[in-house]
C-alpha cells in the first residue's frame, strides 16, 4: 500500500487535516496518487488495491460519510468502466476525481450564494465549530455589503473555534469569541444559527461537533432560527439500511492528559441533532425541510447508494 495513503490516513486520525470537505479532498487526491504511482497492469489487482486504500482511508475516521462517498463514486466508476487497460483506468479516476473535486466546489458555492440571503444587515449570526461553508456564506454576505457581526464558540477539546474566529477577522467581519458554556447567555441576543454537518442521516439528523445538539435546543428554546449549512454530498446511505451513524470517540487525552488513573474521561467527538430543532437545511439544491433529504439525493446525486 503507497506510504501515501498510511500517511493521509494517520493525519486524518490525528487532526491534522480537519473538516469534512478537507478529508475528504485529502483523501481523493491520496487515491490519485495511488493511481499515478502502481505497479499494478491487472484490472483486478488494481481495482483490490484502489479498495484497500478506501477501506484504509475510511477507517480513519467514522463520521466521515463525505469522505466515503468521494472513494465510493471515484472506485465504482473506475470498477465499471468497459476497459481493462490499468493505463486507461488511471485516465479515468483522475478525471472521475476531478470532477467530484470541482462539483463539489461547485455546490459550496452555490449553498454559500443561497444561504447569504438569510443573512440580513445589522444581524447577529452564532456559530459553532469550524465548517469551510458557513465560511463561505459569511464570506459571501460580507462581499454583498451586508454589515453583521458573528459570535462563534471555542469548540472544546479540539478548540476548531479558534479557526473560525481567524477566518472571519481576516475577512474583516466583527467576532465574538466565547467558551461554549456560555452558548446560553449569548443566544437571545443572535438573529440567525448557522452550523456544519459531518454526516446527515436518512431522517434528516444531523451530527456535527459535540455541542451543536445543545446550541440547537437553545436556538429552539429561545425562538431563533437554527439552520444547518451543508452539501448534500454529506448524507451517509448507510442509515437507509438502518444504520446508525457512528460517532468517534476520541482520546481522552484530548480532555485532559494528565486526569487521574482511576477518572473515566470520555471525549466523543460529534451529536445528534435531531430534524426538529432544524429550521432548514442550506445546500445547493436550496433551503430544504431536513425530511426531505432522502428525496432530494436520489434526484441529484442517484449514485449514492
Amino acid at each position: 500500500m503507497a506510504e501515501t495513503i498510511k500517511t493521509t490516513a494517520e493525519k486524518i486520525k490525528q487532526l491534522q487535516i480537519q473538516g469534512a470537505r478537507n478529508v475528504a479532498v485529502a483523501a481523493v487526491k491520496a487515491i490519485q496518487t495511488l493511481s499515478e504511482n502502481t505497479k499494478n497492469q491487472n484490472k483486478a489487482q488494481f481495482i483490490d488495491e484502489l479498495k484497500e486504500a478506501q477501506n484504509i482511508l475510511a477507517k480513519s475516521r467514522e463520521t466521515e460519510p463525505l469522505m466515503r462517498n468521494a472513494m465510493s463514486f471515484i472506485v465504482t466508476q473506475t470498477q465499471d468502466a468497459k476497459t481493462d487497460k490499468v493505463a486507461e483506468l488511471k485516465k479515468l479516476l483522475f478525471s472521475n476525481a476531478d470532477h467530484f473535486l470541482s462539483n463539489l466546489e461547485k455546490s459550496r458555492e452555490r449553498t454559500a450564494e443561497i444561504g447569504s440571503k438569510r443573512i440580513r444587515n445589522n444581524s447577529i449570526v452564532f456559530t459553532h465549530c469550524h465548517s469551510s461553508t458557513v465560511t463561505r456564506l459569511l464570506a459571501k454576505a460580507k462581499t454583498e455589503g451586508k454589515n453583521f457581526r458573528v459570535i462563534c464558540t471555542e469548540t472544546r477539546p479540539a478548540f476548531q473555534g479558534h479557526i473560525t474566529a481567524r477566518e472571519l477577522t481576516d475577512l474583516g467581519i466583527e467576532t465574538t469569541f466565547i467558551v461554549d458554556s456560555a452558548a446560553r447567555t449569548f443566544i437571545n441576543e443572535v438573529d440567525i444559527v448557522l452550523v456544519g454537518a459531518d454526516a446527515i442521516t436518512s431522517e434528516g439528523d444531523v451530527v456535527n461537533k459535540i455541542g451543536t445538539g445543545g446550541i440547537a435546543v437553545l436556538a429552539n428554546e429561545a425562538r431563533k432560527p437554527f439552520y444547518v449549512v451543508s452539501e448534500l454530498l454529506k448524507f451517509d446511505p448507510e442509515t437507509l439500511r438502518g444504520e446508525y451513524e457512528k460517532i468517534e470517540q476520541r482520546s481522552p487525552d484530548e480532555v485532559w492528559s494528565e486526569a487521574p488513573k482511576i477518572l473515566n474521561v470520555r471525549n466523543p467527538a460529534f451529536d445528534v441533532t435531531p430534524n426538529r430543532y432544524i429550521h432548514g437545511l442550506i445546500c445547493e439544491e436550496g433551503i430544504i425541510a431536513p425530511q426531505l433529504v432522502v428525496e432530494v439525493i436520489r434526484r441529484r446525486y442517484p449514485w449514492v447508494r
